[in-house]
């Protein structure tokens, strides 16, 4: 019963980025904006340009407080603000993921790195 949206986040940027030339940008928005749960997978992987921060942060401004969100990294933390590019946008977007976040940090051998292995 839940929606939920599951987007690669530099492959969602970049939908963004073709739906704002198409002047579809409002509907997409509302599509994301209508999801219970957004998960945001290998966001940060990487560094946004302008049009996608403001695509970022026009996302996480609508969820923040209403809606759920997810959001997967490889990139560390301390990182972010770097692969965000701004730090006035970081901070805007940082604030709102990070301090209300419940963070799993995973540690060991990727799975994918284990399949790999156990298939040899």
């Amino acid at each position: 019963g839940m929606r939920v949206l599951y987007a690669n986040a530099s492959k969602l940027m970049g939908a963004l980025k073709i739906a704002k030339n198409k002047g579809t940008i409002e509907t997409e928005l509302k599509k994301l904006e209508k999801t219970q749960l957004l998960i945001l997978d290998d966001l940060f992987l990487v560094p946004l340009d302008a049009k996608e921060r403001a695509h970022l942060t026009e996302i996480i401004e609508d969820r923040h407080g209403r809606k759920s969100i997810i959001v997967t990294s490889q990139l560390p933390e301390l990182d972010w603000y770097d692969a965000i590019g701004d730090t006035t946008v970081a901070d805007a977007i940082l604030d709102r993921i990070v301090h209300t976040a419940h963070r799993i940090t995973l540690t060991g051998e990727s799975v994918r790195k284990l399949k790999a292995f156990k298939g040899r």
